[in-house]
């Protein structure tokens, strides 16, 4: 029974991720979700056999069926990566709020790559969609209070993100957090609490270093988009949660 669901929630994520490849590259650009997949080089729109998440690109080998233009190479990577990675999910959580809770974030950390890496835009409807399921989330799990209590976290985040990204703007005169990356704080409090939250913001300026740097070296001009190191920093609290409680209780208690 585990290989079968094991096997249902690879299947699941690489279909997820086929479709937050569409939403990611739609929306910033305007475009309705609702249109027909079709080829970026020449329109041509894609038959069923053609939009099966990896085997479609392996089948086609890498080319559009029609134009035989080279396709984006980035797309199975990413329904193999979610497809992977909610299935170790489902092994490693079984069916419980952790399993659940990985897969939102899962979720947000492709959007947000995808979208932020491209467009340096945060979409705000995977963001509110999140926040609904994991207030719901917490409801079910561990009753109304524990979820009101996640809200209030996710607001103090907010609040948080909001002035440092005041203070930024004016010491450094330009900005210093995009609205993304403010409103991706209150999903990061409301996900793992106020304290972990911070954490999490700690850690998200260590991983943006290496990539800010080389963004420096290379003297382009452009802003480095944080909101794939935020989620990043975010999954990673989430995944060694006990581990971040065991340091900070030795550091409290020495």
């Amino acid at each position: 029974m585990d290989i079968y669901f094991g096997v249902l929630f690879f299947l699941l994520g690489s279909v997820f991720a086929s479709f937050y490849g569409v939403v990611a590259t739609r929306l910033p650009e305007g475009k309705s979700l609702l249109g027909r997949s079709h080829c970026n080089h020449c329109n041509h729109q894609l038959s069923w056999y053609e939009l099966i998440p990896i085997f479609s690109y392996l089948f086609l080998r890498g080319k559009c069926h029609h134009c035989h233009k080279k396709l984006p190479i980035y797309e199975p990577i990413i329904e193999l990566f979610m497809g992977i990675f909610f299935s170790i999910s489902y092994f490693y959580y079984g069916f419980s709020y952790e399993l659940w809770m990985s897969l939102i974030l899962i979720s947000l950390f492709v959007l947000i790559y995808i979208s932020d890496f491209r467009y340096m835009i945060i979409l705000d409807s995977p963001l509110i969609i999140s926040s609904i399921l994991i207030f719901f989330l917490k409801w079910i799990y561990f009753g109304i209070q524990e979820a009101l209590i996640s809200l209030f976290s996710g607001a103090i985040l907010f609040l948080i993100f909001l002035g440092i990204g005041f203070l930024g703007s004016k010491i450094f005169k330009r900005e210093a957090l995009g609205g993304g990356d403010i409103k991706l704080a209150f999903v990061m409090g409301e996900s793992v609490g106020i304290l972990y939250a911070i954490i999490g913001l700690i850690l998200s300026t260590f991983l943006a270093l290496p990539y800010a740097t080389f963004t420096l070296l290379n003297n382009e001009d452009r802003e480095v988009p944080f909101g794939p190191f935020l989620i990043s920093a975010l999954c990673m609290v989430f995944v060694f949660y006990e581990k971040f409680t065991t340091i900070l209780k030795f550091i409290m208690f020495h």
